[in-house]
């Protein structure tokens, strides 16, 4: 008996042995099936990397980008005018851009509509239409973030709106882009510009003698980019060559600071988006005078802008201001006029 209880349990081993070798073999059988059937690439890669907030100067610039989409661009140019597609959405041209303008709000603009499910958007700028357009438009398709039906690719570069060639380049990529431009006081936004650069390089002479082009006469220097950038009539005139004025929508950005949810609703009407983003998502940061996103669910803290964001403006003398709101009165009417709108600078 005593043997023969052991062949028993001996048979049933081996039994149980070659039932969890089977078993076995069938899993890695059913995991090489579908990785080899490209279901294991299907997971979105990047779809988190851009859900986070930060410093402008912390985000990977266009050449890292490029370099991060070296094989998607090289699948692309071999089938020109196709999006790229895999399981989770395509990278297409972006059908709305930030085009301007620089220091007047257009990174918290841009990081506000980020918070919008249906839209998706390149974190750095790419500067596609004034400084890289040499590498072709499927290398600019390949910096976009996949999106799904329905969602919006978006992108900004402040610096096309003041770049002559820029407009006809977009309208060669597609002539139905929508186009927002973010706008400030000329004075505020060109001592801004200029209390930027100052950071950057502590050696730079003082406002007033790089605005003016002689202190005794008063004239404006219009060669200093600072200055030049608050031209807003003389720049939309370049672009509304190519596009029409119902393409473009343009965001007070004063407004943007005191009332962020009021002009959200008025960008997200322009994208045909449903308004999502609204007054439960913003509270006003008192530290830095701008508005911040609330907290997230899981998150410890609010997302605000970086560092850069709010820094103090230089001393500049009254009269030098003064006389910068006299040199831009006339063309801020004209501004007025062409756009409809009415900002109140004066």
């Amino acid at each position: 008996m005593g043997c023969s209880g052991c062949r028993v349990r001996f048979n049933c081993g081996k039994v149980l042995s070659k039932g969890s070798l089977f078993f076995t073999m069938l899993l890695i059988f059913t995991y090489f099936f579908y990785c080899l059937s490209g279901i294991c690439d299907s997971a979105p890669r990047t779809f988190y990397a851009e859900q986070t907030l930060g410093d402008e100067e912390q985000r990977p610039s266009p050449r890292l980008l490029a370099t991060q989409n070296r094989t998607d661009a090289g699948q692309v140019s071999e089938n020109a005018g196709i999006p790229v597609s895999n399981t989770f959405g395509s990278k297409r041209f972006p059908q709305a851009i930030i085009i301007g303008v620089k220091k007047g709000g257009t990174r918290a603009l841009l990081e506000f509509l980020r918070i919008h499910p249906d839209v998706r958007a390149v974190g750095a700028e790419p500067h596609f239409f004034d400084r890289f357009y040499d590498r072709g438009l499927e290398w600019y398709r390949s910096l976009m973030p996949r999106t799904l039906d329905g969602q919006i690719t978006m992108e900004k570069t402040p610096s096309y709106f003041v770049t002559k060639e820029a407009p006809g380049r977009v309208c060669t990529m597609n002539c139905q882009t929508k186009l927002i431009v973010v706008v400030r006081d000329p004075v505020t936004r060109a001592v801004s510009d200029y209390t930027q650069t100052l950071t950057k390089n502590p050696g730079l002479p003082s406002f007033q003698s790089l605005a003016l082009k002689n202190s005794s006469t008063g004239l404006i220097d219009t060669t200093w980019s600072a200055v030049r950038i608050g031209l807003y009539a003389k720049h939309l005139e370049n672009w509304l060559q190519h596009f029409p004025l119902s393409q473009f929508l343009f965001v007070c950005g004063e407004r943007l600071v005191s009332d962020p949810a009021g002009e959200m609703g008025r960008v997200q009407d322009f994208l045909g988006l449903k308004r999502v983003v609204s007054d439960k998502h913003f509270y006003f940061n008192q530290t830095k005078g701008f508005p911040c996103l609330k907290k997230p669910e899981g998150s410890s803290r609010p997302r605000c802008l970086g560092k850069s964001k709010g820094r103090p403006h230089p001393q500049i003398p009254a009269e030098v201001l003064q006389r910068l709101r006299d040199f831009y009165r006339p063309f801020n009417h004209q501004f007025y006029q062409m756009t409809g709108q009415d900002f109140s600078w004066d």
